[in-house]
């Protein structure tokens, strides 16, 4: 039997993405997109139900999986709706405040959901070995990231390099609120040793890179992310959206809880 979706914010690029690859997948079934009023014109060519409203599609498909990609506040506002009637959904979201996520987090006792800034299978990875590597290497090597966006991402520095400074933050006992630092400018002294730097460059139509440096005595070592298209994400969130299926409420999931025992 063929897992049932609704796909949110589906005009937007990773809404439009992962509808596409639902209805190439015979194992899933489109059951409904959603859009913001006045922008369903043509969602009709995706053969389902088309609706402005989350609230109006859910007691259409009992059971139906949500994969969201719009705003924080968009997201919030569907995960309220879930809350309500049980769907499972998962969320690829990213500028979303500690409040915001507070809120996930107990609405998550309500509905199975999933959150995750990046859902690249990569990156993900990533934050399982970059603790490993900073545990080998020690507090002798400086920390710092490097991400670049398209010009039309909003939020800075992205998800994704806040969730990997997060990783390395942890595993060296930081507090990224007091380590991390996002800008340098003028004379502001030596670099200090308990610096996380997480920098931010934006243009053109770059789909996302991430690298982490680490700087040691006389040597440096980078490890680099590139996505080469959307659909590395999309095929992440579909992934999550098969393992959320199976799952009961009780806490808000992410691609960590997905990967265990891999």
């Amino acid at each position: 039997m063929s897992l049932s979706l609704i796909v949110t914010g589906a005009k937007g690029r990773m809404g439009s993405t992962i509808a596409r690859l639902v209805l190439d997948d015979p194992d899933l079934h489109l059951a409904a997109v959603v859009e913001r009023p006045g922008h369903t014109a043509g969602l009709e060519t995706f053969g389902c139900t088309v609706t402005e409203s989350l609230e109006a599609a859910l007691p259409q498909h009992p059971g139906a999986v949500v994969v969201d990609f719009t705003a924080p506040e968009a997201s919030l506002a569907h995960a309220r709706a879930v809350a309500a009637t049980g769907n499972p959904l998962v969320m690829g979201t990213t500028g979303l405040t500690r409040a915001q996520l507070t809120e996930l987090e107990a609405l998550a006792a309500k509905a199975p959901l999933f959150w995750s800034p990046n859902m690249s299978i990569g990156i993900n990875a990533l934050c399982r070995v970059l603790p490993l590597l900073e545990r080998i290497l020690g507090a002798a090597y400086d920390l710092e990231i490097v991400e670049t966006h398209h010009k039309a991402k909003k939020d800075a520095p992205s998800g994704t390099a806040l969730k990997l400074a997060q990783v390395l933050a942890d595993s060296r006992g930081l507090d990224l609120e007091a380590a991390g630092t996002y800008c340098r400018h003028g004379i502001i002294g030596a670099r200090k040793p308990e610096e996380i730097g997480i920098q931010t460059l934006r243009g053109g139509d770059v789909v996302g890179d991430h690298t982490v440096f680490f700087f040691g005595p006389g040597e440096r070592i980078e490890v680099t992310h590139r996505a080469h298209s959307r659909e590395n994400f999309a095929r992440g969130a579909l992934r999550a959206a098969r393992w959320l299926a199976d799952r009961k409420p009780g806490r808000l999931y992410s691609m960590a809880d997905m990967m265990d025992g891999v």
